[in-house]
């Protein structure tokens, strides 16, 4: 029996991809560092039928004896690590970089990018050793090499984990290590994450141009997840791209927006 981790996945896109990985009979690993959000996830996913294990770990994802632990705690119950998703990360406020605090530069480089790289660097010599493996990076705002106005940090570290990815496939394959990676880029998800900022719950408000296009481009992370953890399971290739908002599923929704009214603010 296969084992997934997806670290932040007690709720939003993490979970709505765990709570399929579990339908479909994974050992489950929930990797968190909210611990009531790590509880209500594990009492969620105990009521689907599964013949999977459930794990639970509290974790920092920038904290490299958090990481040791719950790699270390896994394989005592499982035998193998199959998949690894570096889910979690955090917003930022939209605003220009000059007003942006050294706090804030340092906590979304930290979980955004740090935690991605030191999260890829200790499970790949466990996944070598398998030599089998696949480690997926999701990607966000600013991995296209795309410019939005007031999210300069964000945006940077989300370019950085696309290189990332690539240069870890490279090396991945260079060296015959057996393991697959690959990005997954979800698009724009309609979750508590597009509101809150650096994961502290501090609210974005978000201006009336920004809720249309969310409204015209957005999906409920549940569509999303639906997609990609088929593409993810039955996947046989190194250095794939995932797409759900692809190029010509944007100017599609763009064509048919005007008939197609969609409103996911209207009770927020």
């Amino acid at each position: 029996m296969k084992t997934v981790v997806i670290t932040g996945n007690a709720r939003g896109f993490g979970y709505a991809m765990t709570e399929l990985f579990r339908k479909r009979d994974f050992n489950i690993v929930l990797c968190d560092v909210n611990s009531d959000a790590l509880k209500e996830a594990k009492e969620k996913l105990e009521r689907i039928d599964s013949k999977g294990k459930i794990l639970s770990f509290k974790t920092d994802i920038t904290n490299e004896k958090d990481i040791d632990n719950l790699i270390k705690g896994t394989l005592k119950e499982v035998e193998t690590i199959d998949i690894w998703i570096n889910n979690a990360g955090v917003n930022q406020t939209s605003c220009p970089i000059w007003e942006v605090g050294t706090k804030v530069i340092d906590r979304l480089i930290d979980i955004d990018l740090k935690g991605t790289i030191l999260c890829s660097k200790m499970i790949m010599p466990v996944m070598i050793k398998q030599h089998s493996g696949q480690i997926y990076n999701v990607e966000g705002h600013g991995s296209n090499d795309a410019t939005i106005m007031g999210l300069s940090i964000y945006g940077t570290s989300k370019r950085a984990v696309t290189y990332f990815t690539k240069a870890l496939a490279y090396e991945a394959n260079e060296l015959n290590t057996g393991v697959l990676i690959g990005k997954i880029t979800p698009g724009i998800m309609i979750t508590n994450f597009i509101s809150t900022s650096l994961g502290d719950g501090e609210k974005i408000e978000l201006d009336e141009k920004t809720k249309k296009i969310y409204n015209i481009l957005g999906d409920y992370p549940e569509t999303i997840a639906n997609f990609m953890v088929d593409k993810i399971i039955n996947n046989t290739k190194n250095n794939v791209k995932f797409a759900w908002l692809t190029n010509r599923r944007a100017a599609f929704r763009f064509m048919t927006s005007p008939f197609n009214k969609r409103d996911f603010f209207s009770n927020k």
